[in-house]
């Protein structure tokens, strides 16, 4: 299972949201390439970044932070936020961005997604933000009338890499993460689900470890407040695979 940590970008700074509330956030770092330099030194295999003030405008605007990060590191690196058209998928592959997350984008224009997802199999991350068991939009501002198995549903049959399941009740409030709901939608998802959303201890991990198809999970608050340690972790070998 892949630890994948998180660096969530706003005003090119490092930051944590409480329940995707732009309002409510702590900085971490104002310098994001550095934080991503520990993580590669950790050793880190993907990292996952989030343009904040992207999902928010629904165009990227972090671009420039992510093209140094990419430049910088030899990691994997999933990007999210703001990216709403063919074109800045292509942009963003054409930096050395390994795989992009699709999550507004998913929910409002799904012949896009599908496009996208086909032109570039396995390398297309379906973002499923849900609140309440109602996806969310627009940088979690806006609910949709779809529920996770409309999601799921449309989806089963195209080619993504693999699912981000985010509990955003949860994200950015250390209360744990919702292992029963995320084990019940592996078990529905056809491809492989990386778990978010609340994460607060080693003793989430191993639980989600021991459930099929979770492919990995997003460490964010709780590495930055001291509650994980990702370099510990990464030495066990089922987390190194």
């Amino acid at each position: 299972m892949l630890i994948i940590p998180a660096i969530d970008l706003l005003d090119a700074k490092v930051v944590r949201l409480k329940k995707g509330d732009m309002k409510d956030y702590k900085i971490y770092s104002d310098d994001p390439v550095s934080a991503a330099a520990e993580f590669q030194k950790m050793g880190v295999k993907r990292l996952h970044i989030v343009d904040l003030d992207g999902a928010k405008k629904g165009e990227s605007v972090n671009f420039d932070v992510i093209e140094r990060i990419v430049r910088h590191t030899d990691m994997e690196v999933e990007v999210g936020g703001g990216i709403r058209t063919f074109e800045r998928v292509e942009a963003y592959f054409a930096l050395g961005v390994k795989y992009v997350i699709l999550g507004t984008t998913a929910v409002k224009d799904i012949p896009l997604t599908k496009k996208i997802a086909s032109a570039y199999p396995g390398r297309v991350i379906l973002g499923m933000d849900a609140r309440n068991g109602i996806l969310s939009a627009e940088g979690w501002y806006e609910d949709s009338s779809l529920t996770v198995e409309d999601f799921i549903s449309e989806y089963k049959n195209t080619p993504f890499e693999s699912v981000i399941y985010t509990d955003i009740l949860r994200d950015g409030m250390l209360q744990g993460i919702n292992i029963e709901k995320t084990g019940e939608l592996a078990a529905k998802i056809p491809f492989g689900v990386i778990a978010s959303g609340g994460l607060k201890s080693k003793d989430d991990v191993y639980a989600l470890q021991k459930i099929e198809n979770i492919k990995g999970c997003i460490v964010g608050k709780a590495f930055y407040e001291g509650l994980i340690d990702i370099k510990e972790l990464l030495e066990e070998e089922i987390f190194n695979a």
